[in-house]
């Protein structure tokens, strides 16, 4: 098997992972509040989601998330909860201290924001089926079936990485930031994700009535 091929999935799976979106804001978010863990797991969270929607791709769920009532559900629901999160994280954004430490959140607590949000994201929903059904018949096509289970796990494994990198990076950088700093970060990351839900609420409610 080419190494170089197995290379390129894995930054396939890297750079899949890397633009700023619901769940990068809430990685950075809990990672500045408190500390690598539960950057790290919002995460893994997101990547247990990520792993069931390359399962429906390979089972064939693709013609049921093409329903049009499925799609406005999808984009309702994903906005209601990220609005929430975000609503919820500037509400909580003045009670940061410097001795903001993993018994002020839960790591159970992050794992649930990574997975819900990623699971009810319509990015995601979108991303998976879109780009990754993409590359998996370009896969088929190019290599046969055979090959499917280990260039998914290369994708994988990217993201992965990605997440112990932002990991990283965040416990690295709140080591720099004072309270205002760190009170600042949370409202932005807050609205962003605020942003994001009325987005997509915006989307659902368009497809509604249109």
């Amino acid at each position: 098997m080419n190494t170089s091929i197995l290379i390129s999935y894995i930054i396939l799976g890297f750079t899949l992972a890397a633009p700023i979106g619901p769940v990068n804001s809430a990685r950075l978010d809990k990672g500045i509040k408190n500390g690598f863990w539960h950057a790290w797991i919002v995460g893994v969270g997101s990547m247990i989601a990520d792993g069931i929607f390359m399962l429906l791709v390979y089972l064939g769920m693709v013609q049921f998330l093409g329903i049009p009532i499925v799609q406005i559900f999808v984009w309702l629901f994903g906005g209601f909860i990220l609005i929430y999160s975000g609503l919820e994280g500037i509400k909580n954004s003045n009670t940061i201290t410097l001795d903001y430490t993993r018994n002020k959140e839960s790591l159970l607590k992050c794992f649930l924001t990574g997975f819900i949000m990623s699971i009810t994201s319509p990015l995601s929903i979108l991303f998976w089926l879109g780009i990754y059904g993409s590359v998996l018949a370009k896969t088929v096509q190019t290599n046969g079936t055979e090959s499917l289970l280990i260039y998914s796990s290369m994708i994988f494994l990217g993201l992965t990485l990605w997440d112990v990198f932002v990991a990283a990076l965040t416990s690295g950088f709140r080591k720099m930031l004072n309270v205002k700093s760190l009170i600042a970060v949370s409202i932005v990351s807050g609205v962003s994700l605020v942003v994001f839900g009325l987005y997509f609420g915006y989307q659902g409610i368009t497809a509604l009535l249109g």
